[in-house]
């Protein structure tokens, strides 16, 4: 995305930061009009109303979560694997998964939006089960992998454990290589 933004993509864009700064209560068109400096009245020139924005705020999630995380690792190629593993560093990237968890909390107040994070979801979890096909043949030990990999990569988010003599990242990446089934990474990294 470019740095230019028209009018309408400030509002959803500032919308999608306070929600994951705040959750969807926090998002007010008010408090999204004092913080973009303009008038509240100029929302109503874009969207008919909240409802309007959070579901364009939803689209763009969706979009950039799915859509363009695929374009993107169709674009850098390599084999299914890296593929799978650039979607994870993209899918929670900086930008994107402060927005994710915001959603899966919404989701699970709002039966709309648990729909459509069950259908982000499904294609995240497509993604991996292709990938581990490529180098497992049993379908169960193949969605056992996907769902652990998923897991992995939301849960350590949550998890406020400390890891002695290792950092998070060092954990992370041997639990990496283990769901791989591959021999540890070079521990420096």
């Amino acid at each position: 995305m470019g740095s230019l933004r028209t009018p309408r993509e400030n509002w959803v864009e500032e919308g999608l930061r306070v929600l994951a700064s705040g959750g969807v209560d926090a998002v007010r068109v008010e408090a999204l009009a004092k913080s973009l400096g303009v008038t509240k009245g100029g929302f109503y020139g874009y969207f008919a109303d909240r409802d309007a924005l959070l579901k364009e705020m939803l689209d763009t999630w969706e979009r950039e979560a799915t859509d363009d995380v695929l374009d993107r690792i169709e674009r850098e190629g390599g084999d299914l694997m890296d593929k799978a593993y650039l979607a994870g560093q993209l899918t929670f990237s900086d930008r994107l998964h402060p927005i994710d968890l915001a959603i899966r909390d919404w989701a699970r107040r709002d039966q709309a939006v648990a729909e459509r994070l069950r259908r982000v979801d499904n294609a995240r979890m497509g993604l991996l089960r292709e990938a581990f096909g490529t180098v497992c043949a049993d379908p169960d030990e193949i969605e056992a992998r996907s769902v652990l990999a998923f897991c992995a990569a939301i849960g350590s988010h949550f998890l406020a454990a400390d890891h002695p003599g290792r950092t998070r990242a060092q954990v992370l990446a041997r639990a990496g290589d283990l769901i791989l089934n591959r021999p540890p990474s070079n521990p420096a990294q």
